[in-house]
């Protein structure tokens, strides 16, 4: 490789990597319309292993704006990501692959005020597929497998 194609070689993880941290941004801070600037034309995502939908940017988040006001404190932490790059019509660089693990602990809206603890913790794996489009790299497709979820005692009993 020329020191060309390794500098846009990095240029491209970095920008990759900001994408994906954009979208954890996005979502726990409900800027809906942030999340949604993040995903290609035909961008979709699938949260159907985490009890929710499928659909394109525009219908998934409505529907995480309604499921998070649940919670009023939300906080992705995605790590171990792993990203490969592909290649569309015979040009390198199209496309980008990325796995990353996460955990996400949240709080529930109207709790008592004096705890900040987060009483509803989940954990597993997202897998997104990025595009390089002409306003740069965009979501095509994220798929969440939730893996695990623990909500504390005392919540458990308040939901009864």
């Amino acid at each position: 490789m020329t020191q060309r194609v390794e500098l846009a070689t990095v240029m491209d993880r970095l920008a990759v990597d900001e994408v994906v941290t954009q979208y954890a941004v996005a979502v726990d801070d409900g800027e809906w319309a942030a999340y949604r600037g993040l995903f290609a034309a035909d961008g979709r995502a699938d949260y159907r292993s985490a009890g929710g939908i499928e659909g394109d940017a525009e219908q998934i988040s409505g529907w995480l704006a309604e499921s998070l006001a649940l919670f009023a404190m939300r906080q992705h932490l995605i790590v171990n990501r792993r990203t490969r790059f592909g290649v569309l019509e015979h040009d390198t660089g199209d496309s980008a692959q990325v796995q990353a693990d996460y955990i996400n602990p949240m709080r529930f809206a109207g709790g008592d005020g004096v705890s900040t603890a987060p009483d509803f913790v989940c954990g597993g794996r997202y897998s997104f597929g990025l595009l390089r489009t002409r306003d740069g790299w965009r979501l095509r497709r994220v798929v969440v497998e939730e893996k695990w979820r623990k909500m504390a005692e005392r919540t458990a009993a308040l939901t009864d």
